[in-house]
């Protein structure tokens, strides 16, 4: 019975899609009823049992009003990969009771929606507007969809600068996501999500955007729990409307040097950032929420439980005399006592989230957060050993203490300067410099100490850590080149001793110091303007080439070391003749 009732139906449907074919340039799929049309020049009559609209490349200059009123079934509608579409007409999408999803993207001539273009759509739970002309955030508080978790993408709109006030007010009555990843927004003003129920919030790859006003997140009704700003050149966040974060994204977020105070994350969980310095401060949240909340929480409880056990032996009278609490006529008929402790205790505990105390059992970890703190980015020192903070001063003093005699000496002995002694003053001017820079680090470490994570930012992408980084890698490269030649100029000494007229020049040096000189300024100036991956070539090369080099330059290219060799392996029976003659 059932069968025979399916194979009448399937042929009344055939025979009234003969009735209605399938639009020219477009290809039916009647078994799914999908219709996809490719460059129509005329808008497609489409069949009223349509659940799929698929249009691309078509040679539209609009889409007009009511021009899917017919569609009664239709649930997906894309538009795609269009050179001609520029407008929405009002009302374009209207009315369409069953419509979960509206798709448009590659529209790049689209410079216009009418604000009533997406109107009274119940069932709509995706709108996604990708890749297209418009040059300001589109007008949707008609849409009112009734459905739960709608997601709005709008991405890759490189012409939309500003998020104004309630711009997702009327979208939908319950949860929303919102995509706004990958667009041209510069700012988003006060108010912008006024009237929503967020749930994720997509902002990152904005790499324009400056400014979240204060009030953004005023007026929503609850939300967000998720929010990415990664990407972006935001300076600052809100500090209202984040009460409910529980997941926050800002990697690459360079500008971000200041978060809002710890008390603002109250419900956070997890935290990718840019700085490390930044999860030291919610660390402190979670000692904020661990030590003096549960201090507040125990001793106010407390005293409501004390107060509450002395209610019966005080009379209303005494206990409004004491907290100045008026009389009220309409307490409700339980002990005065207990309605003037309840009132008291209000007093005392007003203003404070009393669900934060039921928290401090449950969470005993804290919110995660990365890039966590390291050796290079600690929270509270530069130098996390007392032993190694009194080390660093000796060790800098030292060095440029010592360094500075040299130079004294050599710039005022009268002897004559030889090579020698020119090199000698340049590695003392080396040696000098990194001296210079361990006292650096080592004030700074003075200056922070044990608050290190409030000046981290400040410090490592201010001018004093760059110049300090520069001067680091100045003098260790100076240092490096400069033993590299003072070795060279004692094995040609050793070499050509007894040829005077082959002994290295003092002009000689002085072009090589000269080359140095300007190699060493190079390379400490390039990480100044983002280049820095060259320096582990240095590592694996430069640094260890005067441990390769003294071996060959001291001993094994001397004639001593092969007469040694020889005289060796004449003890096996091997190189007797050349052995004798030495």
């Amino acid at each position: 019975m059932n069968l025979s009732l399916l194979s009448v139906l399937s042929v009344l449907v055939q025979l009234c899609l003969s009735v209605d074919p399938c639009p020219a340039e477009c290809r039916c799929d009647w078994d799914v009823l999908s219709v996809s049309c490719v460059g129509a020049e005329l808008w497609p009559g489409f069949h009223s049992s349509t659940q799929e609209v698929w249009l691309v490349g078509s040679r539209l200059s609009s889409v007009p009003q009511n021009a899917f009123v017919n569609l009664l079934n239709v649930s997906h509608i894309y538009i795609s990969e269009d050179d001609s579409l520029r407008r929405l007409e009002r009302h374009s999408f209207h009315n369409l009771s069953r419509l979960t999803h509206i798709q448009l993207t590659g529209i790049r001539t689209l410079s216009f929606i009418d604000q009533e273009a997406f109107k009274n759509l119940p069932n709509l739970t995706y709108l996604g507007i990708s890749n297209t002309g418009l040059t300001s955030f589109p007008t949707l508080h008609h849409i009112q969809s009734t459905q739960e978790d709608f997601i709005l993408e709008i991405v890759e709109n490189m012409f939309i600068q500003t998020i104004p006030a309630n711009s997702f007010t009327g979208i939908c009555d319950n949860a929303l996501t919102v995509l706004l990843n990958s667009n041209g927004v510069k700012e988003i003003q006060s108010y912008a999500f006024n009237g929503s129920r967020l749930e994720e919030v997509y902002l990152h790859r904005n790499v324009d955007l400056e400014q979240i006003d204060e009030f953004a997140f005023d007026g929503v009704i609850h939300g967000p729990t998720h929010l990415d700003l990664s990407e972006t050149q935001v300076r600052s966040l809100p500090s209202r409307g984040l009460q409910t974060i529980e997941k926050l994204r800002a990697e690459n977020t360079w500008a971000l040097k200041v978060l809002p105070p710890p008390s603002v994350f109250l419900h956070l969980q997890s935290a990718a950032l840019t700085f490390p310095s930044h999860c030291c401060g919610l660390q402190l949240l979670k000692r904020w929420r661990g030590h003096t909340e549960a201090v507040f929480c125990n001793l106010t409880r407390g005293a409501r439980e004390q107060l509450q056990g002395s209610s019966a032996a005080l009379s209303p009278e005494y206990l409004g005399h004491y907290y100045d609490a008026p009389t009220c006529p309409t307490a409700p008929p339980q002990a005065d006592g207990v309605f003037y402790v309840e009132l008291a205790t209000q007093r005392l505990t007003e203003g404070f989230d009393f669900s934060l105390c039921n928290e401090l059992h449950a969470d005993v970890g804290g919110p995660l957060c990365t890039p966590l703190p390291d050796a290079l980015n600690p929270c509270e020192d530069l130098m996390s050993q007392g032993f190694l903070r009194v080390l660093v001063w000796l060790v800098s003093l030292l060095a440029i203490s010592a360094n500075l005699l040299v130079i004294f000496i050599l710039l005022s002995s009268r002897q004559k300067l030889s090579v020698t002694r020119f090199l000698m003053g340049h590695l003392a001017f080396a040696d000098f410099c990194m001296g210079t820079y361990l006292l650096l680090i080592a004030s700074v470490d003075l200056y922070t100490h044990s608050h290190y994570y409030h000046y981290a930012i400040a410090w490592q992408t201010g001018s004093g850590c760059n110049l300090a980084g520069a001067l680091s890698l100045f003098a260790s490269e100076l240092s490096v080149y400069t033993l590299t030649l003072i070795s060279l100029q004692r094995w040609h000494a050793i070499f050509f001793a007894m040829r005077p007229d082959r002994r290295m020049r003092l002009r000689h040096a002085a072009v090589l110091m000269l080359a140095g000189w300007l190699l060493c300024v190079i390379l400490a100036l390039l990480p100044l303007v983002g280049v820095s991956s060259y320096q582990r070539v240095l590592l694996v090369l430069f640094y260890p080439l005067n441990s390769c080099a003294h071996p060959f330059l001291y001993v094994i290219l001397t004639k001593a070391f092969h007469r040694d060799i020889r005289m060796l392996l004449s003890r096996v029976g091997l190189c007797q003749w050349r052995a004798h003659l030495y």
